[in-house]
């Protein structure tokens, strides 16, 4: 059976637990609860994970608790535990550059100044691995450290669920389909419209 991890990308704390920049772990709670699976989190390198077995294969799913611009030093040695290797690992992250309710997954290309991303390009030499980007939207002025670290707006609120409930059906179509039917069937694609 393979082996695959995946990698949600947040801060830990209730100071950040419902902040844009902590979606990919609203996810991963999200799809754990989806499939009725309910998380056993062991804490162990920095990190809290978990392990599930769906669609034939044995999945990790890591929570770094090392905040963001530090995921690395987490991921890099459960992934080393696991003997996982980067094409057998996705990268859950919020992106500013998608609007609110959109999903879309990428392998390498530029980290677009994502703290979480550069560490873990860092500790993994490379940023040929696999993403699941959710679009959390960019301020229309002010400062986007701000931004990320702020809870999403009464509106947006109104909406998650609906938005993590149709992010964790692409996650699945991912692990059932693979990388290049997802990316195609979920090009940018808002969920919500």
């Amino acid at each position: 059976m393979e082996n695959f991890l995946i990698i949600a990308l947040g801060n830990y704390g209730a100071r950040y637990q419902d902040t844009r920049h902590n979606i990919a772990w609203m996810l991963v709670d999200n799809f754990l609860s989806m499939l009725g699976q309910p998380a056993q989190w062991k804490k162990k390198f920095r990190g809290e994970y978990t392990q599930i077995t769906h669609r034939q294969k044995k999945i990790y799913i890591l929570k770094p608790q090392t905040y963001m611009n530090l995921s690395g030093e987490s991921a890099r040695p459960l992934a080393d535990f696991l003997k996982i290797d980067k094409k057998h690992m996705l990268i859950v992250q919020d992106e500013l550059d998608f609007p609110f309710g959109m999903v879309g997954f990428k392998n390498g290309g530029g980290l677009a100044g994502h703290n979480g991303l550069k560490s873990i390009s860092q500790h993994f030499g490379g940023n040929d691995f696999m993403r699941m980007r959710l679009g959390i939207d960019r301020p229309i002025h002010g400062d986007v450290s701000h931004w990320v670290l702020s809870n999403f707006s009464k509106e947006e609120g109104s909406m998650l669920q609906d938005y993590l409930s149709r992010a964790s059906e692409a996650l699945d179509y991912f692990l059932e389909h693979g990388f290049e039917r997802a990316q195609n069937y979920y090009n940018k694609k808002n969920l919500l419209s």
